[in-house]
């Protein structure tokens, strides 16, 4: 332990040494954020606006000695945005060149939290916490902006096994969670089998998490929703940056075309296939510690084996202003993983053999949008998708003698027509109409017995979606009320799904947040972990049916309040949550329940608590989450309710960070119970081949305990080129983490555990050059 916190200390007083020598060049302008910050302290006001609004914009400090209105007469001059004050307490800040028509729109998304958690993350009046990136400081562990692991540092979002892919929000599992990026609905989001996030970072600009109270025109995904989008404003300047850490490399620009067009690019490669590093190392060790690749057996003798992965994703957007009331925007993205995996063996004859085994997840996508401001306060936008995913993988299994294909693709279209009213300053209408079509085809081919089964199934569904939104004079009250309704052909069901939030604030400070909707799923994922590749859960997507499939609904409701005054946040929000429909084969049993095919239920009841307090350039907080997560089927545990594989009764993460002029420095916490698991009744030999358990999901877990820092430093390397360092250490102090435990036979049918433990000490380090 004394040599590895000699590591740690060593390896983050490197940069932070290097600043002393940096100190002094503060450049006196400031980011008008934080002028905006002392501007509310001052004259005890609030600056309502749309983050984008104040993106990249620096001015000198105001004099203390102005008056609110000398105040902001001069930060109009400087920075050609409009500040109209709405009531003696809330200002709108927009920007000039929309100020006739888009106005009011903006000023319906209420920001009422700038720095939540940190900077660049903020709370909406609807309800929706909003993530820029470019604006985002850091957090514990991170070095990159990876979207999908700042969404897990939200209160009530987390993934049980560490992984990217496996984001559970107030309970659900990932497929429960609708992701759309540029409007494209992904059905892969991972890299190196969910431990990465398969987006790129660095043109994304703005993620927008809805875990309740989602708007109306957002539909088929019963848990959350989580929008990403890359910028989508021409600034007519080059812009660059390549970079690099110990798994990747990747690079991205902004090419201006012409006065109304910009070409942007983005594009990643790992570097596994080449050469490994001690990250690459241990997320190997994670993913395929206690998979086929580390087991050993007696009937064959490795020679040799050789693994081969790399993964990569690019993607590119176009950007068309044609007037100054239209634009088109275009967009295409490609995300790729392969994993190959040889052996060389001699068998018990002594007979040399050489198998192939190999894994591949491949996503296209495309989106195209068209909007228009029209006259009277109308706006429209039309949208088309296109999403693909494929897994192919083929599995020789040495022991058995057989091998296993699976093809598992998802082809979905999608269109989709927004018409946006603001009937006044106070009110605005949004409503339209929405496609799908979604074919899912599954192939599996197994020799040994041989054995062929294809099968290809397609819903398409019809959806009218309308809400309103209204903010009371004062800017007290908002409310957003609508509904949505589907229309699923195959499965001939018509579904009514009413959406509200309402968010009043009360002596100046408090909040009262009240969210509720009901939502359906046509879609899920299934695990057949009995036919794993190399052991490795290998989820498979599939559709609603009228046999043993049937279509997912959920509701769910929660009440929240607020304190936010003087850099200090305090919230507390309850919640209860129930998902309808589901199949016991999309929850990953690994008990009696394992081959058993039933329909039921899960409710979650629970508590989200949050505390940040802000003062100077020191951001920390603590949250804490409560749930209680049950199922009920009909035919299993006699119809009794049991744990949900996914019950982790109790969440703590608590963090600081620490930004000084280019330094910035986060650390972080992380403790949740155990997950349920269930235990055999007696580990010795069974005659019959089968393994006597006790009640399902009866026993739990250890506790999760895991410590991450991380830092950042920028510097300018010379006249038009920043550079950025990094470095990060997931699980500092490598604590052992069990995760999952399940049970299975040796070749003596004795039981045998299995324990699929956490990252260990996962350093990394990253450089970056800016143009």
């Amino acid at each position: 332990m004394n040599k590895l916190l000699q590591r740690v200390v060593f390896y983050f007083l490197i940069i932070s040494f290097c600043t002393l020598a940096y100190s002094q060049n503060q450049e006196e302008k400031q980011p008008i954020a934080k002028i905006l910050l002392q501007l509310e302290k001052r004259y005890n006001v609030k600056f309502s606006f749309e983050p984008n609004t104040l993106k990249d914009i620096k001015i000198s400090p105001l004099y203390p000695e102005l008056s609110l209105e000398q105040a902001l007469k001069q930060l109009t001059l400087v920075t050609q945005l409009n500040f109209e004050i709405l009531s003696k307490r809330f200002i709108a800040i927009t920007p000039k060149k929309d100020k006739e028509f888009n106005e009011n729109i903006q000023r319906l998304d209420e920001v009422i939290v700038t720095n939540y958690l940190t900077k660049g993350i903020a709370k909406t009046s609807n309800g929706t916490i909003e993530v820029d990136a470019k604006s985002f400081n850091i957090l514990p562990g991170l070095i990159e902006p990876d979207v999908l692991q700042i969404v897990q540092n939200l209160p009530g979002i987390l993934s049980v096994d560490e992984r990217i892919s496996n984001i559970n929000v107030r309970g659900g599992t990932n497929d429960q969670n609708l992701i759309l990026y540029e409007g494209i609905r992904m059905y892969q989001s991972g890299h190196f089998f969910g431990l990465i996030s398969a987006f790129n970072p660095y043109l994304t600009e703005e993620i927008i998490v809805s875990k309740n109270g989602t708007s109306a025109k957002l539909g088929n995904g019963v848990s959350s929703t989580i929008s990403i989008k890359n910028t989508d404003d021409i600034n007519h300047q080059f812009n660059a940056g390549i970079g690099g850490n110990l798994l990747s490399i990747d690079g991205f620009a902004k090419i201006p075309l012409a006065d109304k067009t910009e070409l942007q690019l983005s594009a990643r490669r790992s570097f596994t296939d080449i050469a490994a590093s001690v990250t690459y190392d241990a997320y190997f060790d994670r993913i395929f510690r206690d998979s086929e690749l580390n087991i050993t057996n007696d009937i064959n003798t490795l020679l040799a084996l050789d693994e081969r992965f790399l993964f990569y994703d690019f993607n590119a957007k176009f950007l068309y202003n044609i007037n100054e009331s239209s634009k088109l925007r275009v967009n295409v993205l490609n995300i790729y993983n392969n994993l190959d995996y040889n052996q060389e063996f001699t068998t018990s004859e002594n007979n040399f053999q050489k198998t192939k085994s190999a894994l591949n997840q491949i996503s296209y996508g495309a989106s195209t949008n068209y909007s228009k401001l029209w006259k009277d306060n109308i706006s429209t936008s039309i949208e088309a998708y296109y999403s693909n995913y494929d897994l192919d993988a083929e599995n020789n299994d040495i022991t058995n003698a057989q091998r296993l294909t699976q093809e598992n693709k998802v082809e979905d279209y999608g269109l989709r027509i927004d018409i946006s009213k603001t009937i006044s300053k106070y009110l605005k209408y949004n409503g339209g109409y929405q496609f799908n079509e979604v074919g899912v085809t599954n192939l599996e081919d197994v020799t040994n017995p041989n054995f062929t089964s294809l099968k290809k199934e397609i819903i398409r569904t019809h959806a009218l979606f309308g809400e309103i939104e209204w903010h009371s004079p004062s800017r007290d009250t908002y409310i957003r009320a609508g509904s949505r309704i589907s229309y699923f052909g195959k499965l001939a069901e018509v579904i009514i799904e009413p959406r509200f939030n309402i968010n009043y604030r009360f002596l100046d400070y408090f909040r009262l947040e009240v969210l509720g909707e009901l939502k359906s799923q046509s879609i899920t994922q299934i695990i057949d972990l009995q036919q794993d590749f190399f052991g490795i859960e290998k989820r498979r997507w599939q559709l609603a049916n009228n046999n043993d499939v049937p279509l997912i609904t959920s509701e769910q409701i929660s009440v929240g309040l607020s304190y936010n005054e003087n850099d200090l946040l305090v919230s507390f929000e309850g919640y209860y949550k129930g998902v309808n429909n589901i199949t016991a084969r999309s929850q990953g049993f690994q008990n009696q329940f394992q081959f058993t095919n039933d329909i039921g239920f899960y409710t979650v009841k629970g508590i989200d608590f949050l505390i940040n307090k802000r003062y100077n350039d020191f951001s920390t907080w603590l949250s804490y989450s409560y749930s209680k997560n049950d199922y009920q089927f009909e035919d299993l545990n006699n119809g009794k309710s049991f744990a949900n594989t996914l019950d982790l009764r109790h969440v703590i993460n608590t963090s600081l960070t620490y930004s000084l002029n280019n330094l910035k420095i986060g650390f972080g916490i992380n403790w949740h119970s155990g997950r349920p698991y269930t235990k055999p009744i007696e580990l010795q030999n069974n005659s019959n081949s089968n393994i006597e358990y006790q009640s399902p999901n009866s026993s739990r877990l250890p506790d999760y305990f895991r410590t991450d820092i991380s830092a950042i430093y920028n510097f300018n390397l010379s006249k038009g080129i920043k550079a950025e360092v990094g470095a990060s250490i997931w699980n500092i102090f490598n604590q052992t983490n069990i995760i999952n435990r399940f049970y299975t036979l040796d070749s003596d049918d004795s039981v045998i555990e299995i324990n699929n433990r956490s990252l260990k000490f996962t350093p990394n380090f990253s450089f970056r050059l800016n143009f």
